[in-house]
Order: structure tokens, then C-alpha cells, then sequence
């Protein structure tokens, strides 16, 4: 039997679509949430900007040095040989004529002297407050990187405690030993009026035109110093007399300051032991090998007696004005525009030029063309490159005569930030270091205190938006 065709078998069944209908508002959400998905991406991809609030200031340059001390000094002899003791006190003036010392050949008088000191005796109030102002002033001028110092403190004060001893012993020297002890005793007087010091070091007689570049090193210095108890022989040092108030520090420089030097009679200074200041006469020395600044002081000698090598800051940088980062600071290429070119535009008080044009007919024109302006000189304005192309031709204003665009320059300056977005401001630097610059404040067409700037001036170009 024949088989019954299906005629479903040919149908192919259609369904039912219905049309795509698509809702505007659906869509411009879509856009919406692209544009901000892809705003937030490129702000999280891009580097934030740093702002920097401008302020007064002043740079801190590394003007501090070690200098040699010279003076006028006197090395005075030991008279004979023995046990010296010492009775005036160091880096005090003695007047001429007063006793300075005492030698004692047979060793006695050193032995009573050292017993006296640790023999439990009472001091005076004044021998008690002369220890504490010489602890009290070192404690207050102590430096950690300067701890060499303590052995020289340290002979101070046991030199002080002997000193005090002798003078009880001195005044029973005629008693003591049935004057046996006292016919042995030599005394040493001062030959002028001085500062006393009892230690020498060779620079007594130097000169500043004598100092070598070793000189200055301090790892070279030597110094002998004297104390009570020490054995002595006839004609060897016993101490130095500093017999006038004028001294000299002498440190070494290089050509590029000593040039900055070469007119000015006198530089302030600020001594580091004691934080003082004073105002030094300039002189300088110009050897082979090196260049000496030299100041020379009429007071406060006694206050480094002691001292061979003193620190001491110039105080040369009195520079103020806007201190800025010198990260901040860009170099933009301009046009120069002749100032007499500059106009308004129309009824607007809009700055620009007067930019000559041709029409589509072949027709010349002309178009305001607004401006902003960076800087100004007598002659020319500088302009932003964007908004003119080399070979325009500006008018001067009621006048025929053109200037064809081409003549550029540089400006060096920084990106303010006051307004949200990143606008050059020219500046001139008064003053700089490795780290920072100061600028003149309130110009014209530069920066003012308190403005915000970039931290990174590579980082934004102009008119840039600026991130927080």
C-alpha cells in the first residue's frame, strides 16, 4: 500500500517576532554610563597633581665654614726647670706684672698642691660658682660630632681644682717645710697685660699668606697643652699671652664666591660655639693652589681664646621673595608681537590683535583675534604659539602698516592652579639653589604669596583641567 504522504513534513513552521523596539532613553543612559565608566578609568589611570601654596621665604644655602683664628700673640718662656703650677686661670686677662705661675724644683710643692685637692677642703662660694659657670658652659655649647672637646674640658677643670689648691698652698708657703720648700720655688710673672692661654700649636707667628691648604684640615692639628703638675724645662713654652683685641678668621673659598666678596668691605657672620654675630672686614688672598677670605675683628677675641679653628656661617643670602620648588619650573616658547600692535576687541576690554584674513572670494579681511599676555618688554608682547601660525600678518591698529608672525622667545615660569586648570605665570628668579628658587613677588604678569602652583611642572601643559 502506497505510503500517505504528511503534509506537515513541507511546512516549516514560522514564530511569531515582534519588533525590536528600542527606548531613547535606555540608550542615552548607555552613554551616559560609557562616558563616566570611561572618565573615572582615565582619572584613576592618571598621575595626580601635586599642588604647591607659594610663600615668602628665604633660601638656607651651606654657608658655613672652618676657618683658622689668628691674632697677636706671645709665647712666653718657662724661667727655670721644674714642677710648674699654675695660678691664673686660663682664657682670663692678667695684668702686667702679676704672678702667673710657680716652679717648684723639688716636686713638693705639686705634691702638697695635689693633695690639698683631694683632701676633702671645702671650696668657696666663688671657687664653687667659677666650677659651675665653666660645667654650665659647656654643657650648653657641647656637640656630639665635636666630642673631642671633653678631654679639653676635662683638663680644664681639673686644671681649675689644682689652681685653687695652689693658692691655698701659696699662701702657707713660708711655713711650710721651715722654709726649706719655699727657697726651692721660683716664681713666673706676667711680662705685659693679656688673655692667658696654656697651650700652644706653632700658629702664634703665621700669617694668613702663610697658610697652607693641610692647615686646614682639622685631622692635622696639633696642639700642646700645658698643665699644672708638668715637668718643665728652662726657655720650653709655659703658656701665650693674647695682647690685642684684633683677630683675624682666615677659611678657604673658592674663585666663584670670592668673586661675590671682591666688594664688599664687610660680611656678617654668626659663630656657631656661641651663636653670636658680628661683622667681619673682607680681604682676600689669592695663592696658587687656593683662594683665602679673610675677616678681621675688633671685639669679642676672648671668647674663642682657646680656640684655633672656629665654625662660622656667612650670612650672605638676605634674598626674599615668592620660595618655589625649582621642580615647578617650565621654559614656554612664545611669540614676540611689536607692543604696538596690542588692542581691543571691539566693544569688549578683551586684549589681542588685528589679524589680517582672506575670504572664500579672495576678499582681505580682518579679525580680532584675542590674546593673552605673558610678559611684557618696552618693545614686544609675549604671546601663546596656539592661537597664531608663522607668516600671519597682524594691523596695527588705525594704521595700514602689517608684521608678519615668526620672531619667538622663551619665558621660564610655573603652572598656576588658582582656577582649576594648569595658566602659565612668567617669573624671575632673584635667587637659587639645588632645591628651591625665590622669585619676585607681585609682578606684573607672574605669581603672587599664597597662589597654588604645580609641584611637577613637566607634568600638565596649559589649560589642562586639574584633578584634586
Amino acid at each position: 500500500m502506497a505510503k500517505k504522504n504528511n503534509k506537515n513534513d513541507n511546512i516549516t513552521r514560522i514564530k511569531d517576532r515582534r519588533p525590536i523596539n528600542l527606548n531613547l532613553g535606555i540608550i542615552m543612559f548607555a552613554i551616559i554610563f560609557i562616558y563616566m565608566a570611561a572618565s573615572i578609568i582615565l582619572y584613576l589611570k592618571k598621575e595626580p597633581i601635586t599642588p604647591y601654596e607659594v610663600k615668602n621665604g628665604t633660601l638656607a644655602e651651606n654657608n658655613i665654614y672652618k676657618g683658622i683664628i689668628l691674632r697677636e700673640e706671645e709665647i712666653v718662656p718657662a724661667s727655670d726647670s721644674g714642677y710648674i703650677n699654675y695660678y691664673a686661670k686660663e682664657n682670663e686677662k692678667v695684668a702686667n706684672g702679676s704672678m702667673v705661675y710657680t716652679i717648684d724644683e723639688t716636686g713638693k710643692l705639686a705634691e702638697l698642691a695635689a693633695g690639698r685637692a683631694g683632701d676633702g677642703s671645702s671650696l668657696s662660694d666663688n671657687e664653687l660658682s667659677e666650677l659651675k659657670t665653666s660645667i654650665s658652659e659647656f654643657a650648653t655649647g657641647f656637640a656630639p660630632k665635636e666630642y673631642d672637646s671633653t678631654y679639653s674640658f676635662k683638663d680644664e677643670v681639673e686644671g681649675t681644682v689644682l689652681k685653687l689648691a695652689n693658692y691655698k698652698i701659696l699662701s702657707e708657703i713660708d711655713t711650710l717645710s721651715g722654709n726649706n720648700l719655699a727657697d726651692a720655688v721660683n716664681f713666673g710673672y706676667a711680662p705685659e697685660s693679656g688673655i692667658i692661654v696654656y697651650a700652644t700649636d706653632g700658629f702664634e707667628d703665621m700669617t694668613a699668606e702663610q697658610l697652607t691648604k693641610e692647615m686646614f684640615d682639622p685631622e692635622n692639628y696639633k696642639k700642646e697643652q700645658k698643665h699644672s703638675n708638668d715637668l718643665i724645662s728652662k726657655d720650653e713654652p709655659a703658656y701665650k699671652l693674647i695682647t690685642s683685641e684684633d683677630w683675624s678668621v682666615v677659611l678657604p673659598i673658592d674663585e666663584e664666591r670670592a668673586a661675590t666678596f671682591e666688594n664688599e668691605p664687610y660680611l656678617q657672620v654668626r659663630f656657631l660655639k656661641n651663636d653670636y654675630t658680628s661683622w667681619g672686614q673682607v680681604s682676600l688672598i689669592r695663592k696658587e693652589d687656593q683662594v683665602l677670605l679673610k675677616l678681621d675683628f675688633s671685639n669679642s677675641m676672648i671668647s674663642f681664646a682657646s680656640e684655633r679653628m672656629l665654625e662660622l656661617e656667612l650670612m650672605t643670602n638676605t634674598t626674599q621673595g615668592l620660595k618655589i620648588p625649582n621642580s615647578s619650573i617650565v621654559e614656554r616658547e612664545f611669540y614676540l608681537i611689536p607692543v604696538q600692535y596690542l588692542t581691543k576687541g571691539g566693544n569688549s576690554d578683551k586684549d589681542g590683535f588685528i589679524r589680517e584674513i582672506y575670504l572664500e572670494d579672495g576678499t582681505a579681511s580682518t579679525e580680532f583675534v584675542e590674546a593673552t599676555i605673558y610678559n611684557k618688554t618696552d618693545e614686544d608682547y609675549y604671546v601663546d604659539v596656539s592661537i597664531f601660525n608663522v607668516g600671519d600678518y597682524i594691523v596695527m591698529p588705525e594704521s595700514t602698516e602689517k608684521y608678519a608672525i615668526s620672531k619667538k622667545a622663551t619665558l621660564i615660569g610655573v603652572y598656576n592652579i588658582n582656577k582649576g586648570y594648569a595658566d602659565f605665570k612668567q617669573i624671575t628668579i632673584l635667587n637659587q639653589n639645588e632645591e628651591y628658587a625665590i622669585v619676585k613677588s607681585n609682578a606684573e604678569y607672574g605669581l603672587s604669596v599664597y597662589d597654588h602652583i604645580v609641584l611637577d611642572g613637566t607634568s600638565v601643559n596649559e589649560d589642562d583641567f586639574i584633578y584634586n
